[in-house]
């Protein structure tokens, strides 16, 4: 993976290498154009040329001719100075502010994206502290719900042994109450049947006895 300075500095030299291209261009250019023009000069300077009598400007036996070529040759002189010296500077500083604006916005974009990680890390991180708080808070509700329910059971079954207990004494006092009453009245009834039979009264502790045991064996 490239890293940011390699991406600058790849950048930088793209266009340093553009921009020399664009001035060798230039300059091959003007140098193809002077070459093209030697063989017309040289003929020109020829005496024995037809042209030579009707092109006075190619006429280098004219003062004015030479000094012509000498204001060319600074004049090319001058361009090839001006571009090295300072346009082909000044498009390097444009290179490099270039740069230096791309590696701030690369700062900054680092930047935001390390404040973005650490962003939804921390979002993760309150993800799984609620997971974990939620899933406590369930295991507690829980477990309250199991105390709750089985001290719920044992008061309801505690109640209802004491209910039982209620009952059935009730059934026993019920039970002891029929069984002196009908005591009573067996006593009486088989007083009653002893002496109509016999013309006897039977004693009573005889009698209760006898009903006492046939309950008893009925029970």
């Amino acid at each position: 993976m490239m890293t940011r300075g390699g991406i600058v500095t790849t950048a930088r030299d793209g266009a340093l290498r553009a921009c020399r291209a664009g001035y060798r261009q230039v300059l091959l250019g003007t140098v193809v154009t002077v070459l093209s023009t030697l063989p017309a000069i040289a003929y020109a300077m020829d005496p024995e040329s037809p042209e030579h009598e009707g092109m006075p400007q190619l006429n280098f036996a004219n003062p004015l001719t030479t000094s012509q070529v000498v204001w060319m040759a600074l004049i090319l002189l001058a361009f090839y100075l001006l571009l090295s010296k300072w346009a082909l500077p000044q498009v390097s500083q444009v290179v490099d502010d270039r740069n230096a604006s791309i590696m701030g916005d690369l700062d900054s974009a680092h930047l935001a994206k390390a404040e973005a990680n650490a962003a939804v890390e921390e979002m993760n991180d309150a993800i799984r502290r609620a997971n974990l708080e939620g899933q406590a808070e369930i295991e507690k509700a829980v477990s309250t719900a199991k105390a709750k329910a089985q001290q719920e059971a044992a008061e309801a079954h505690a109640r209802l042994e004491r209910q039982l207990a209620d009952a059935e004494a009730r059934i026993a006092s019920s039970r002891d109450t029929a069984m002196s009453a009908l005591r009573d009245v067996a006593t009486g009834t088989t007083q009653a049947l002893i002496a109509r039979l016999t013309g006897q009264s039977p004693a009573q502790d005889t009698v209760e006895q006898a009903v006492g045991q046939a309950l008893a064996a009925r029970s």
